[in-house]
């Protein structure tokens, strides 16, 4: 699924690297603006919501129709697998939490949250719009608009590792950080690869930080031993690599429509 029949744009090296580049400045600003200068601000928020709208001019720049650049259509097929990706990373960051709450990892914690409908909505927004742009900046660039053949190998840990690499307001959490990124990078990529369309990414990625957000509020832990918990969550993101690549690929024909 995912890729669009007819001749497919090459840009040139140079102009998708400035359209990168673009995007990679207007990202990390709105990153360390919220994680590190100024968390409070609205500033923040705003430029990950200009970075993603932004994402559109950039993509009809390259040559494509706008977000057809970095592998995101609106067929009913792509909702379909963005929903069982989402069911799919959901469970594994149930597990994930189950297993180190077993393992002494997790503690409950006091101060559980009402499920209310403007609780949900923000959730929804403020995990989606992070999630899809850095999918878009991480791996669409590298499954559409980079003019150059990439192998499956080359694609999921290149994008695995331009992932890791564009966290650098974590740079100072420590290896096991650097390790649990690059694991999830690889999940992510590989769906993306494999159904050559990123809603498949958007997936896992948008499942997990969704989740996370939710049991954050309605099921509140104390993190009795970060770096297990980070490595925990690593082993559970490589199994659901394993599912994905277990998982039937799409015929080409499908490929192609």
């Amino acid at each position: 699924m995912g890729i669009v029949s007819g001749a497919q744009p090459r840009p040139g090296m140079l102009r998708a690297a400035a359209a990168f580049l673009i995007l990679f400045a207007v990202y990390q600003t709105s990153e360390g603006l919220q994680t590190v200068f100024a968390p409070d601000s609205p500033v923040g928020p705003a430029l990950m919501i200009f970075a993603l709208l932004l994402a559109w001019p950039l993509g009809r720049w390259l040559g494509w129709r706008g977000y057809d650049a970095y592998g995101l259509d609106r067929r009913p097929q792509s909702f379909a697998l963005l929903a069982a990706g989402m069911i799919l990373s959901a469970l594994a960051f149930l597990a994930s939490r189950s297993l180190g709450s077993a393992m002494g990892l997790y503690s409950p914690s006091d101060g559980i949250a009402a499920a209310s409908v403007g609780f949900l909505a923000f959730a929804v927004l403020s995990t989606f719009i992070p999630s899809i742009t850095e999918d878009i900046l991480t791996r669409g660039f590298l499954l559409r608009s980079v003019p150059a053949q990439l192998t499956a190998v080359s694609y999921v840990v290149g994008s695995a590792l331009l992932y890791t690499v564009n966290h650098i307001w974590r740079f100072d959490w420590g290896m096991s950080e650097q390790i649990r990124l690059f694991c999830l990078g690889l999940a992510y990529g590989a769906a993306a690869w494999r159904w050559r369309n990123l809603w498949a990414a958007v997936a896992l990625h948008w499942g997990w930080n969704l989740t996370n957000a939710l049991a954050s509020e309605l099921m509140p832990t104390d993190t009795l031993s970060t770096d297990a918990a980070r490595y925990l969550s690593a082993a559970v993101n490589l199994a659901m690599l394993a599912i994905v690549l277990l998982l039937p690929r799409p015929s080409e024909q499908q490929n192609s429509q």
